[in-house]
């Protein structure tokens, strides 16, 4: 597929093949603006030696519908040379901080891969934890085949766990909005306070919530609750 494709999204992984590299994943992360759930991140290894009739298919997740996503993940996760998921609970981002939640996710990613990659496409950063050669991709989930197809896997996954959270914490619509700020989901913070799946490092739910931080915290901890 890659070798004798002029499509220059495979840009990159040409060049970590030409540099001797051999099992190259893609990663990227989704979730990093919502006001609910979890940070997802999904990393994929690509094959570089088949024809892949749907590959031109591929794109960054936001430019596809969900049914696209839909129809391509399954594609990814038979294709791929070993796929992985890691998965950072809301309680957890607003304890270590948005970055070290988005390398926290990416590094449990990568821990999944069986076999192991030996050079890593990030969207945009690097993880310093992961003592793997690696590059940050500028805009890589829209220039670079692997992290396009770990967007997807990311997404489609993250979407489902959005639906299952919806139905344990109704009112908010997060089945609809994924837990992105829309008008429909600042309602029901307003009418129902914070879940216990709501990120207190953002403004809006800090502002609406009708106790601190401290004080939810505290009565989580009373009732027993820890993270979702």
């Amino acid at each position: 597929m890659l070798k004798n494709s002029p499509d220059w999204k495979f840009t990159e992984e040409l060049n970590c093949f030409d540099q001797g590299y051999r099992l190259v994943a893609g990663i990227d992360e989704v979730g990093r603006g919502c006001l609910a759930g979890p940070l997802v991140a999904s990393a994929v290894v690509m094959p570089g030696d088949k024809q892949l009739a749907w590959y031109k298919r591929v794109k960054d997740s936001k430019l596809l519908t969900a049914n696209q996503r839909e129809e391509l993940a399954p594609y990814i996760h038979e294709t791929a040379l070993a796929a992985g998921t890691g998965v950072v609970e809301a309680y957890l981002i607003d304890q270590l901080g948005m970055t070290a939640a988005v390398h926290l996710a990416m590094s449990l990613a990568v821990a999944q891969l069986q076999p192991q990659p030996d050079f890593l496409l990030i969207d945009y950063l690097t993880i310093p934890s992961l003592k793997l050669p690696q590059k940050g991709v500028v805009n890589g989930d829209t220039l670079c085949f692997s992290i396009a197809c770990a967007s997807i896997v990311a997404k489609v996954y993250r979407d489902h766990m959005m639906q299952d959270i919806d139905c344990r914490y109704p009112g908010y619509g997060l089945a609809r909005n994924k837990g992105y700020g829309t008008q429909e989901h600042l309602a029901g913070l307003r009418e129902l306070g914070p879940s216990p799946v709501h990120r207190w490092l953002f403004e809006p739910v800090r502002n609406i919530a009708r106790i601190s931080f401290k004080e939810w915290t505290e009565r989580r901890a009373a009732e027993g609750i820890h993270g979702t």
